[in-house]
């Protein structure tokens, strides 16, 4: 019997700087382990194990890792100047290792996603889409930002790492836990804002009143229409949701992936098959110490 194609979507920066900052925590950049080249492989290892521990444990047959663009370079950046103005810069030994994945990427011959001016979370978002309209199989996103989540279907489920190990998290967890559809989240977003990307939400509205707003009025858009006659549990904000009306459009616009990408027009997913053997991965990453539990497919 054929076997049934599975994609997994890699969000290859979250999954890199993770992987680096976890066993960089409390180390001197001296003090990271190097190879003979003397090229830093501490998140390389992380990476390329749950890579390959992903593709064995979900029978993955096709493949993409995702990767951001420049952050000045992204559409985002250009209509918003302020958004992820906050950040700062990128270790160094994280920029090498990050370098150094693109060429082990190429040389497995796995399909690598850069689409600028969008971001990875867009390109994860397009390919998805695609992947939902020409296939049956499971759609699979790696990743911890829970951005993604408005792309859950019931074809398309995000996996998620915590302290309590690894969860497949589909529609259905989504839909107990907030009580919306996933294409409501970037309206929730839209009210409660994001730090760590300087989206700035509406001021004074938090988790105990934006989700609710939501799951009474449906978007931004209906709270706005029915201002003036919200719920009286909701008078109480009245004045922080007008001053906030402008910050929350805008916020709404930054927080949705964009899922129409023209580059990604026409992809073929024969480009995304998993064609590697397990004595290839082992030679290509044997001069950085990192083994894997990668054995050979049988499809």
């Amino acid at each position: 019997m054929e076997q049934e194609r599975s994609l997994l979507l890699i969000d290859g920066f979250n999954l890199l700087s993770r992987g680096y900052f976890a066993t960089a925590y409390g180390k001197e950049e001296s003090e990271l382990p190097k190879n003979e080249d003397g090229l830093y492989t501490n998140g390389l290892r992380v990476f390329w194990q749950k890579l390959f521990q992903l593709v064995t444990k979900h029978q993955i047959t096709h493949l993409a890792i995702a990767w951001d663009v420049k952050r000045e370079d992204s559409i985002r950046r250009q209509e918003f100047p302020d958004y992820k103005a906050t950040r700062g810069e990128l270790p160094r030994a994280l920029i090498q290792q990050y370098e150094t994945c693109l060429t082990l990427i190429e040389a497995l011959g796995i399909k690598e996603l850069t689409t600028p001016p969008y971001e990875a979370d867009d390109a994860i978002g397009a390919i998805a889409g695609i992947w939902e309209l020409e296939e049956t199989g499971p759609c699979y996103i790696y990743s911890n930002d829970k951005d993604l989540l408005q792309l859950l279907s019931p074809q398309t489920s995000q996996i998620i790492a915590s302290k309590k190990g690894e969860e497949t998290y589909t529609i259905d967890h989504f839909r107990d836990e907030y009580g919306i559809e996933p294409y409501q989240w970037p309206d929730v977003k839209a009210l409660l804002g994001d730090k760590s990307d300087n989206i700035p939400g509406c001021a004074g509205i938090g988790p105990k009143t934006g989700l609710p707003l939501i799951q009474r009025y449906g978007t931004i858009e209906g709270i706005y229409e029915n201002i003036e006659s919200l719920d009286p549990e909701f008078t109480r904000c009245l004045k922080k949701l007008h001053a906030g009306k402008e910050a929350t459009h805008v916020s709404k616009q930054l927080a949705t992936i964009i899922c129409e990408i023209d580059s990604l027009v026409g992809t073929q997913f024969s480009e995304y098959e998993l064609n590697v053997d397990a004595d290839t991965v082992a030679t290509t990453l044997k001069p950085f110490s990192i083994r894997t539990s990668f054995q050979q497919p049988l499809f």
